[in-house]
């Protein structure tokens, strides 16, 4: 999947590819968040832009008939149409996605485009769903291997009829869940202000408080009950929201585990050596950080930066990650000592190797250049193997060089842009943007300790 910007805050022009590991460097005010919080928000709400016309013809066949069969491969050759079309519908969110004036987003295009051989594949596909209500079932959609055909048949009575419209837009979803569910992955994101996320929550629960008395307030005649809502939660960037209520939730999502707690149980260890301990969810939505080999629990308040700014990763990985899942962090390095930033490249590889894509912003060295030992290390010679053995690196972290993309926020050609790194199978990234301040620095070291010879 590429992703197209322009005039997105300060990125003027920009082009970037989801990897299944991505990586967006620079210095700070260089457009890496713009980035990242315009492709999360097309992914949240992707499935509400997408959309295809259903002829009305379709619909009689089916209440005629019970059943109706629709060809896939005219939508198919149309997905460049349809994301264009959402994308357009997408950018005029910008200002709600971002929280900010709509004029800062005036001229700005946002443009997602997918390789043809991508969406070629159509035929190879499976796909089952039921549209159920209130414990009935409506609707089935289904399409076998190697069928260009979805069959969609009507489960109840037909003298029951169901209104087109909800026909039109469950057979329009399928279809476009057929097309571009593969490609769009379901995003998490932990924004920058994740560290604050214990006093965003209980700012969230006031706001929602104030509204429900508001609307207790409210004369009906003239009660509008989304503008008010909107008026409280506008505040905030949506992947900001999305932290504050995902955290808020912690009641009902510590109920699952992920995939991780029954069959990688040791990338939740890992995770834990890098916090010292584990997290705790109480009851009236308290939440408590247990430090390794202590009687002690810990709120938020009295714990570390580094605890809670890597707190709704955590929770994250123990109860909500699947296979396929988009994990975004916006600098991930935030509060950590840089051995604990070696370790998070390293929990980060092992993720990719296990099905979870990463998309990461950084100014962390210590991150792009353990990223760079582990492709290194990934290559078949016997002295690579005795190094990895003797300083403690699994073969499951370590990761192939074409899995990664990585992008340096910079001015290039006169405007500010995203710049493709080149990654070497046995020298790894090339990170201008931290190789010149490191030299930099040793540089006038170097003068400082040899300056008085001359």
């Amino acid at each position: 999947m590429k992703i197209s910007v322009k005039n997105l805050g300060v990125l003027e022009e920009a082009e970037f590819e989801l990897g299944e590991l991505t990586l967006i460097c620079g210095g700070n005010n260089t457009g890496k968040t713009y980035a990242t919080y315009a492709l999360f928000g097309f992914l949240q709400y992707a499935k509400s832009l997408l959309k295809v016309e259903i002829p009305n013809q379709t619909i009689k066949v089916l209440l005629r008939d019970g059943v109706t069969r629709v060809d896939i491969e005219p939508y198919a050759v149309k997905t460049d149409n349809i994301l264009r079309d959402s994308c357009l519908e997408y950018t005029q969110h910008l200002p709600r996605i971002f929280a900010s004036k709509r004029g800062h987003f005036k001229g700005t295009t946002f443009q997602v485009s997918l390789e043809p051989e991508a969406i070629s594949s159509i035929k190879s596909r499976t796909f089952e769903r039921r549209k159920r209500s209130a414990e009935v079932d409506l609707l089935s959609l289904s399409k076998d291997e190697g069928e260009k055909d979805l069959v969609i048949s009507l489960l109840m009575d037909k003298t029951r009829l169901l209104p087109t419209r909800m026909i039109k837009e469950v057979i329009s979803d399928g279809i476009i869940e057929l097309l571009f569910d593969q490609f769009f992955p379901r995003s998490f994101i932990a924004s920058a202000e994740r560290t604050g996320a214990a006093i965003f929550r209980k700012e969230l629960n006031f706001a929602r408080n104030r509204l429900l008395e508001e609307m207790s307030r409210a004369n009906s005649s003239d009660f509008e009950p989304m503008e008010l809502l909107f008026k409280s939660y506008q505040d905030y960037p949506v992947p900001v929201e999305n932290n504050v209520d995902f955290i808020r939730r912690l009641e009902t999502i510590t109920k699952e585990d992920s995939f991780l707690v029954e069959k990688y149980p040791q990338v939740l260890n890992n995770f834990a050596d890098i916090i010292g301990g584990e997290y705790i969810a109480g009851s009236n939505d308290a939440i408590y950080f247990k430090p390794a080999r202590r009687q002690l629990e810990l709120t938020m308040d009295e714990s570390s930066s580094a605890v809670r700014s890597l707190l709704d990763i955590g929770f994250y990985l123990r109860h909500v990650a699947e296979p396929g899942d988009l994990l975004m962090v916006d600098e991930p390095e935030l509060n950590l000592h840089p051995e604990n930033q070696r370790r998070i490249a390293r929990l980060f590889a092992r993720l990719v190797n296990l099905g979870i894509r990463v998309f990461v912003t950084t100014h962390s060295d210590y991150i792009v250049k353990e990223l760079n030992t582990l492709i290194m290390l990934n290559q078949d010679k016997p002295y690579l193997k005795q190094i990895a053995e003797e300083e403690g690196y699994q073969s499951e972290e370590l990761i192939a060089a074409e899995k990664i993309r990585v992008y340096i926020a910079e001015e290039a050609r006169r405007y500010q842009t995203l710049v493709s790194a080149n990654i070497d199978p046995e020298l790894g990234i090339e990170a201008r943007s931290f190789d010149e301040t490191i030299n930099k620095m040793n540089e006038i070291q170097e003068a400082i300790v040899w300056g008085g010879d001359g």
